[in-house]
């Protein structure tokens, strides 16, 4: 059982190789930090739109707080004035303005908490990313004298005659030697 085993690791060990060959890593890797621009792009969008909503909240919040102050000064008045009934009324709308404002400080903190963590991830991706375009840099310069460097990737190298003349007396050289 363990030599049929051993025989199926190699067997796979085998075709990733040929895997590998056949893969491009400079295409491959081109392909992968592209994938993370768009990421990246995808947070920052959503990290804006979250600092937006918070904005949104924060400028709601201070509404929602006048009008709990405003709520408290009628409240004052109908309690002066004995009005028991209407202060009631006014009870009812601070209490909803005061659950109001609890919302929207928890609210608040879960925006501040979602941009803190993709802002945390956007700083890693960026530094996945830098190191990536380091290593596509690397590649593509190891791979650009084994395509540009060939002389069959510019067309035919020209031979003058004397190459000819030169390689025609070695030849003759060596066949006479020999």
């Amino acid at each position: 059982m363990a030599l049929i085993t051993r025989f199926t690791r190699l067997f796979q060990a085998d075709i990733h190789a040929v895997l590998d060959r056949i893969e491009e890593p400079d295409v491959l890797l081109g392909q992968a930090i592209r994938e993370m621009e768009e990421d990246i792009t995808r947070d920052e969008q959503r990290a804006r739109a979250f600092k937006g909503e918070r904005a949104q909240t924060g400028n709601r919040r201070s509404e929602v707080e006048r009008a709990v102050q405003e709520l408290q000064e009628e409240l004052e008045v109908c309690f002066r004035s004995n009005e028991e009934d209407l202060a009631r009324a006014v009870i009812r709308r601070k209490l909803q303005a005061d659950q109001l404002s609890r919302t929207l400080v928890q609210k608040d903190k879960t925006l501040t908490d979602a941009i803190a963590e993709l802002d945390d991830r956007l700083g890693e991706n960026r530094e996945r990313l830098s190191v990536m375009r380091q290593k596509f840099e690397l590649l593509s310069d190891d791979l650009a004298p084994v395509h540009s460097g060939s002389p069959w990737a510019s067309g035919p190298v020209p031979i003058t005659d004397e190459d000819v003349e030169v390689a025609f007396l070695r030849e003759k050289q060596r066949r006479n030697g020999s």
